[in-house]
């Protein structure tokens, strides 16, 4: 069973994702991390190859790792395809990391890699709502994360999924 970590750029999936690797002695793995060994720089890929290049490379990363880790912590876009989420709900346990769009912008505020948050503020939002959506539609938790630290956070996360997994046991 693999605990996928969701949401949007900035929430806290990488930092927390390594975090609860450590809480629980299992093995993490991030899909961007594993883009970036595999194919170049995510604002490369996007800039050369385009953003439908690098979502097949998202979800090859996705597949990839489901087998081999218990915690994956997924690109923001990993929702952009119903496979990657129907391969996360058949494989385990999806936890929307939820954050506040203030909160996301402070975060990133000198961030110039993220290719879909260099753009201007509309669009931003514009994605920030859209994404929010489809994370809230296929999650299995949310976990609210403004102002908490990455301790809090993989603390909530464990304690929600005992439970989810407890709940749901036939």
């Amino acid at each position: 069973m693999t605990i996928y970590l969701i949401g949007f750029m900035g929430s806290g999936k990488s930092t927390v994702g390594k975090v609860l690797g450590g809480r629980i002695r299992g093995g993490h793995a991030d899909t961007d991390v594993f883009i970036d060994a595999q194919y170049g720089t995510i604002s490369e890929i996007f800039r050369i190859h385009g953003e439908n290049t690098f979502r097949k490379y998202e979800s090859a990363a996705l597949e990839n790792l489901s087998a081999e880790h218990e915690i994956v912590s997924t690109g923001g876009g990993i929702v952009e395809r119903q496979k990657n989420i129907s391969l996360m709900k058949a494989n385990g346990v999806i936890v929307y990391l939820q954050t506040a769009f203030t909160e996301i912008q402070s975060r990133l505020m000198h961030d110039t890699e993220r290719p879909l948050w260099n753009t201007d503020m509309e669009k931003k939002e514009k994605l920030f709502r859209r994404r929010s959506q489809l994370y809230q539609g296929c999650a299995d938790i949310a976990i609210q994360t403004d102002q908490k630290t990455p301790d809090d956070i993989a603390g909530e996360i464990q304690e929600a999924v005992e439970k989810f997994l407890a709940a749901n046991k036939g």
